[in-house]
């Protein structure tokens, strides 16, 4: 959409700034956030998001790139974050679809460019700088031509090249992609397993069994790669304490039949997030004590714990669900330590401010809800939501589906038990 969009500025640049935004907001996937205004019930409840105007569009839906060819690195610099590295996009979106998962849900439908018209090219390009090669995607093994890719990459040309390659699918890791990673200087493999618990990665959808976990990292060290990280998430919904327990006790099983092998644990508190079926579901208060059970379980046994700051998850909670009350809180937060007494401390000074004809119109909003609602609290699935007018891949309806489904499932699996 956007050579749409720049050449409708070009052609209207003399025009009024609002004419512009309403001409803008024509142009499908456009949003314009000041065309639209919250509508709040006496409690302060949002009840509905209205135009400002009936030549207005609605809802924006949001638009998606459908060509043969995904991004790839335009700036290779010893100055990023990734030095010298030629990043490329090998997949867009997962088919996976686990229902917290924001990359899956959001970015619909799953896309993987060709090996020859899309992906070699972008390699071909970069490889001209540069000798290292960063392949990305949610789920980059899930390219339907992946194993091709890396055969390509065999050749004795590229016997210098450096390889990584971001997060990938357990179950599709075998013993001839390990050692082919290998090769081309891959030091470890990154898995998402979320959890060692069989009932919370069915309640996520997240179609994983134990033996593809333990087979994979097994094929890591059988290839030779030292080390072997795992992504894991606490404070899922229907997770109790001993699905934590047996996360730790996979990861121990692990290090044990994988002796030698560096296994690290990244793990994180689950953030809703908007347009995904867990949208609907606050944080849950005991992911703090899960986290430093996890590390106080593994650690003492030679396995890294790398736990994402619980507070940070809740700052992050605090802007995913919020609607706009929530702007003149991160315009009191700014100077001040970004920590979670910060922002609690400015979410309450908004709370209490005198708002009654304030000249600012974000001020005179109704008071924001009470943190806990925000941060905790299940919401029900009947809410209007801040992101109401805004519609991404699925339909609202899809996903309250999805929601319910997880739900049955975590429900099923506790009778079994």
């Amino acid at each position: 959409m956007l050579p749409q969009f720049i050449d409708t500025l070009i052609e209207i640049k003399q025009l009024p700034r609002i004419e512009k935004f309403q001409i803008l907001a024509q142009i499908e996937g456009v949003y314009i956030p000041s065309l639209y205004t919250p509508i709040y019930s006496s409690d302060g409840q949002l009840v509905a998001i209205k135009t400002i105007g009936s030549d207005i569009p609605t809802s924006i839906t949001k638009q998606t790139w459908k060509g043969n060819t995904l991004s790839h690195s335009t700036v290779i610099t010893p100055d990023a974050v990734w030095p010298n590295i030629h990043m490329v996009e090998v997949v867009r979106s997962c088919p996976e679809l686990c229902r917290f998962c924001l990359a899956s849900y959001l970015t619909l439908p799953f896309r993987s460019p060709s090996l020859q018209e899309g992906l070699i090219p972008a390699v071909e390009k970069g490889l001209t700088v540069t000798k290292r090669l960063g392949l990305l995607g949610a789920s980059v093994t899930q390219h339907p031509e992946f194993l091709d890719l890396l055969n390509w990459l065999n050749h004795d040309r590229f016997e210098d090249l450096h390889l990584s390659v971001s997060s990938v699918r357990a179950s599709t890791v075998s013993s001839i992609m390990a050692k082919m990673l290998a090769r081309r200087g891959c030091k470890s493999l990154t898995i998402a397993i979320e959890s060692g618990s069989e009932k919370i990665r069915n309640l996520v959808n997240k179609k994983l069994s134990e033996e593809e976990i333990i087979n994979s990292a097994q094929y890591a060290k059988e290839a030779g790669l030292i080390g072997l990280k795992l992504y894991g998430m606490v404070g899922l919904p229907k997770e109790d304490l001993s699905d934590i327990n047996q996360t730790a006790d996979l990861l121990l099983r692990l290090k044990k039949r994988t002796s030698g092998l560096r296994i690290t644990l990244g793990v994180s508190t689950f953030v809703p997030k908007a347009h995904t079926p867990f949208q609907w579901n606050g944080v849950c208060p005991e992911s703090k004590k899960h986290l430093k059970l996890l590390a106080k379980k593994l650690k003492p046994n030679g396995i890294q714990v790398r736990p994402e700051s619980y507070g940070w998850s809740i700052i992050q909670t605090l802007l995913s669900r919020s609607d706009r009350r929530v702007a003149p809180v991160i315009a009191l937060v700014r100077g001040s330590q970004n920590s979670l007494g910060s922002w609690k401390k400015a979410y309450k000074a908004i709370q209490e401010a005198d708002i009654s004809n304030h000249a600012n119109p974000l001020l005179s909003l109704p008071k924001p809800p009470h943190w806990e609602e925000v941060i905790h609290q299940n919401w029900d699935t009947s809410r209007v939501l801040p992101w109401e007018h805004l519609h991404g891949p699925l339909k609202k309806e899809s996903l309250i589906k999805h929601h319910k489904d997880s739900l049955n499932q975590a429900t099923e699996d506790t009778q079994k038990n």
